[in-house]
């Protein structure tokens, strides 16, 4: 028998001018609006169990401001704060949450007050998007199905002819030998009816840093959800990033049209706003692939589950810190000219002094948040980082569910979790990484241990 309800809400979070933006280690700030930056909300309620899932346009909120704002939402709604989620799409045009964090520097001095307001206005439309989401709570009937997006993400490290490994190498880098893996082109979507509107949920996994610039945008996200909108009628979309953190829409073979509405940025990654509408167009048409044709199930159950997961810690050897501290010392002083990389060799070289420095005493190992929801027999699982796609088939794989839907850097974000073998090959996530090698392995273990554990409370 059905008891399943929904409910859905949508805000607007733009920023001030001048706020400082995420997703780089050089120092951006808002000089305009491109689209409209926006806290999606899905509350979903089976008798007396209410869950509500936030999916937010910004790049990462740590996990320590995740806490807060999740107990702050659960109270404003009288629910347990492990059944409030937060994810965040990882758009690389969207202002920075706190300054708790950051390695970039302030541009003025100006920026601390303006981050302490975007703070405070931010939170306070969360609250308000799950608040919302929930009064909106109707009748709904759940269907899911499996779309396909063709030939927008793509793996981002590369084995190169001098033996190494680098991500982002370039379009047309001669020296490129094979890409390291592959990517997941399937499209998740759960679509949940109401008597007067549909609400579809997306899960897809690649980088949104398409768009690029000082400009705010949700990148391809906010595009797809969009398109979908405009295309299907009474539909509101809500979006969940999925595995992505080796996958982005960089396609290093590109070649005539593949390269229209993009220009080169200054790390060898070619973007554009036309590039991330093309991707949002091609996720879009995988739902609607799939839309009409939906698996409809009842759904007479709804749980969720919280479980902390110990995470060895990546700290440096003490030989290697004397050069993190001047590669550290002249980032921050604004001297990268002085380091002896460029484009995103010297992104990698920045990210992994910041990583020594922040774990030269430790810890030795993390406890980390990981969480599920069931909707049914659907399977929705929470990652507070940036996984490898790896960890994504591994958890879609878990037996006895219909359909499992991983979800990056949902709750926080405490960095990445590459698969073992990235640790020897070198690139960008291992060396950042705060984790040694072998935990994306463990990730996927637990994770399949916690889903069983969820799937058999049913029982």
């Amino acid at each position: 028998m059905n008891k399943l309800q929904a409910g859905f809400a949508k805000l607007n979070i733009n920023p001030p001018m001048g706020t400082p933006i995420n997703g780089y280690y050089i120092p951006r700030h808002v000089e305009g609006y491109l689209d409209d930056l926006e806290v999606v909300a899905l509350a979903l309620k089976v008798e007396n169990t209410t869950v509500v899932m936030l999916s937010v346009d910004t790049c990462i909120i740590s996990t320590s401001i995740a806490q807060t704002i999740r107990k702050q939402i659960a109270e404003a709604v009288n629910l347990p704060a492990e059944s409030v989620w937060i994810h965040t799409t990882h758009t690389h045009t969207a202002p920075q949450i706190g300054d708790t964090f950051s390695v970039v520097p302030l541009e003025f001095p100006e920026q601390k007050d303006l981050l302490n307001e975007y703070y405070a206005f931010f939170t306070r439309r969360l609250i308000d998007a799950a608040t919302l989401a929930i009064a909106d709570l109707k009748e709904a009937k759940m269907g899911w199905a499996v779309g396909t997006a063709p030939r927008i993400s793509f793996v981002r490290r590369f084995r190169m002819k001098d033996g190494g490994v680098r991500t982002n190498p370039g379009v047309g880098n001669p020296d490129i030998l094979h890409p390291i893996g592959d990517v997941d082109e399937r499209v998740n979507v759960l679509r949940f009816d109401r008597a007067d509107d549909s609400l579809v949920l997306v899960n897809f996994g690649c980088h949104p840093d398409v768009v690029g610039g000082s400009l705010t945008s949700g990148d391809w996200p906010t595009l797809l959800r969009h398109r979908l909108e405009k295309s299907l009628d009474n539909v509101k979309c809500i979006f969940f990033n999925g595995a992505q953190g080796d996958v982005n829409h960089v396609n290093v073979n590109a070649k005539d049209g593949d390269f229209n509405d993009t220009f080169h940025d200054f790390d060898d990654v070619d973007r554009g706003y036309g590039h991330a509408r093309h991707m949002g167009n091609v996720v879009a048409g995988a739902v609607l692939q799939v839309y009409d044709k939906v698996n409809y199930q009842d759904v007479d159950s709804l749980r969720f589950l919280q479980k902390s997961i110990s995470l060895p810690s990546n700290m440096p050897k003490p030989e290697d810190m004397p050069l993190a501290r001047k590669y550290n010392d002249l980032h921050l002083a604004g001297r990268d000219d002085e380091i002896p990389f460029e484009g995103m060799e010297l992104t990698t070289v920045v990210a992994e002094a910041e990583r020594m420095l922040r774990l030269e005493h430790g810890p030795e190992a993390f406890d980390v948040s990981f969480s599920g929801i069931a909707i049914g027999n659907i399977s929705l699982f929470a990652i507070p980082g940036e996984p490898f796609t790896g960890i994504g088939r591994g958890l879609k794989e878990a037996d006895g569910w219909t359909l499992v839907l991983p979800m990056c850097l949902t709750n926080g974000d405490v960095g990445y979790f590459p698969m073992k073998d990235a640790y020897e090959e070198g690139g960008y996530e291992a060396r950042s990484s705060s984790y040694k090698a072998g935990t994306a392995e463990l990730i996927i273990e637990e994770g399949v241990k916690l889903l069983n554990e969820l799937r058999t409370s049913a029982v």
